[in-house]
């Protein structure tokens, strides 16, 4: 790897730790290099004059104090840069001081060098190491020890002090809603088994497992939220119209707070999408919401790879705030991007063909990840509003010979729904938005349904931190308008979600083998008045209720001891 790292005196955070050198890819930057060794201590000197040799017991101490010892003790300075020193003393007061000045090398506990006196006398010396200085009692510490916060996982306010660890649960008598052929399930039993759904019925026991009792209570899959941009230090690379190349998995960010208030409505996982300044954005990440984890075990392992696209105003950056230095201008420059884009990648793919074991050809991983596009090993979701450019898109990417896996948003997807079904998309969309912006002034909240009854697989998504965690009570109003069944609803965000992002077979239904990613509701999980009371991923409860109220009351208790500290 690159050789970047810092050399110090101490662990890198602790209070008197000194950083000496500073190396970047190879190259060293010294910082305070006459710390590297630690000169502190008593040295045999010997200064062989004119008069004869002078001795002294040699005293280097804090602050470049130096003493030399003798029948007297002469009081002087010393100064080291790790390989040249200089010393001085001073021999009597006032206007008869006289002060002898020595400069000289270091070579392992010896050191040489020359003298002059105050008359211009020059000498040799050399000073050789006896012993260290002894460690002083730090009188500034406190009597008592120091008080300090727990060192929690993440490092702020619901983190863990102890990371939750993966049990053997046994649900019992709950409505089970397993988003199967079975449907809705009452009085079932769930048990959950290293992290697996291990079996699924009536009066189900196991030694091994913890018991809850879900009587009266509701059994969901997780809530899989197709389109959010929680959990990323950034969203949108808007330099140019075409950054296939940028990696939202590079970018994420572990500590944020949304995972766990996400978690606290039940949703147990985040399709994390590049940002919609771009035709073509940049690749996606597929995440757990496994709070406390790094940003690398909070990927959904194995899930296949997606992509950003996007259509519309916000590509062409048509509101006056935004305003637009790049093209396009216009749809039709929208299109015009993708055409030009994949004929690009065909002519990159072709040119490696041409190329064969022997090819020179210059590697360009924004065309990469398109052609990984056309031969079908990455997949798009798009942003999407207006018909004329869904239907434009699809004929793009038919054109290439691949299809648009989800149409994201997707307003008006009621409107081309049949051609959607044709091309083989999946939709994923708002319950209720619209009127914000012109091109969603066709929008109706019965889109999902008609959607849905044309025979698309279709998702309610959030696109935002707080409606994420409502996901439940969004899918509900699709039972209002078009009266959707109440399960067919709660496939909208447990397993559509999962068969357009391709984890189908590993989570988004309760079934024996798949993922324990599951939510005990208190209520009906269509209910505005339910509640997540218990949210666990892989079989690991990240969030409890009755827990929560109790790291309220720590939290506040920390709070309050950090302000007394200030104070």
């Amino acid at each position: 790897k690159i050789a970047n790292f810092l050399i110090t005196s101490g662990p890198v955070f602790a209070e008197k730790t000194t950083i000496f050198q500073n190396w970047t890819q190879g190259i060293k930057n010294s910082i305070k290099d006459d710390n590297w060794y630690d000169v502190k201590g008593t040295y045999n000197f010997i200064a062989s004059t004119n008069a004869g040799p002078k001795a002294f017991s040699l005293d280097l101490k804090d602050a470049g104090v130096a003493q030399f010892i003798s029948k007297d003790t002469l009081t002087g300075k010393y100064s080291y840069d790790g390989k040249l020193v200089k010393l001085s003393y001073t021999e009597g007061r006032g206007p008869n001081a006289k002060e002898t000045i020595l400069s000289g090398a270091v070579s392992g506990n010896t050191w040489n060098g020359r003298g002059s006196d105050a008359m211009g006398n020059t000498f040799n010396w050399t000073a050789t190491f006896d012993k260290k200085a002894e460690p002083k009692a730090d009188s500034a510490r406190p009597k008592q020890p120091l008080v300090l916060g727990k060192v929690t996982f993440p490092f702020l306010s619901y983190g863990w002090e102890e990371m939750p660890k993966q049990e053997n649960i046994l649900i019992k008598n709950a409505t089970v809603w397993s988003s199967e052929k079975e449907g809705k399930l009452e009085n079932t039993d769930v048990l959950v088994k290293n992290g697996k759904i291990a079996a699924v019925g009536k009066n189900l026991s196991d030694a091994t497992a913890k018991v809850i009792d879900a009587t009266g209570k509701h059994l969901t899959a997780g809530i899989i939220d197709e389109h959010s941009h929680i959990a990323s230090s950034s969203t949108n690379e808007g330099g140019q119209s075409v950054t296939s190349e940028v990696r939202i998995g590079d970018n994420l960010n572990p500590d944020d707070m949304n995972i766990y208030r996400q978690l606290s409505g039940g949703v147990t996982s985040s399709h994390i999408l590049h940002g919609s300044a771009n035709t073509i954005g940049g690749q996606t990440q597929l995440i757990k919401l496994r709070w406390g984890a790094n940003d690398q075990d909070l990927k959904f392992a194995g899930a296949d790879p997606f992509i950003k696209f996007a259509l519309g105003e916000n590509v062409k950056r048509s509101s006056a705030t935004q305003g637009n230095t790049r093209f396009p201008d216009t749809r039709m420059g929208v299109d015009q991007v993708l055409m030009d884009a994949f004929q690009r990648a065909s002519d990159y793919q072709a040119s490696w063909k041409a190329a064969g074991t022997k090819g020179t050809v210059r590697k360009d991983l924004e065309l990469e990840a398109l052609v990984e596009i056309m031969n079908k090993k990455r997949f798009i979701t798009c942003h999407s509003y207006v018909q004329s450019e869904i239907n434009a898109t699809m004929k793009v990417a038919e054109k290439f010979g691949f299809r648009v896996n989800t149409f994201t948003h997707i307003l008006e997807g009621y409107k081309v729904a049949d051609k959607m079904k044709t091309h083989g998309a999946h939709a994923s969309t708002f319950s209720d938005w619209w009127n914000y912006k012109m091109e969603v002034v066709d929008a109706i909240p019965y889109n999902a349904y008609i959607m849905q009854k044309v025979g698309l697989n279709v998702a309610i998504n959030s696109d935002d931190a707080e409606m994420a965690r409502r996901l439940n009570q969004e899918a509900a109003k699709s039972v209002k308008h078009g009266g959707m069944s109440e399960t067919d609803a709660l496939d909208l965000v447990t397993i559509n979600p999962a068969k357009m992002l391709h984890v189908d077979k590993q989570t988004g239904s309760i079934k024996v083998g798949k993922d324990a990613d599951l939510v005990v509701w208190s209520d009906n999980p269509l209910s505005i008045y339910a509640r997540a009371e218990k949210t666990m991923v892989d079989g690991i409860i990240y969030f409890d209720r009755d827990r929560d109220t109790e790291m309220r009351k720590r939290n506040q208790a920390e709070k309050a001891r950090v302000v007394q500290k200030l104070a």
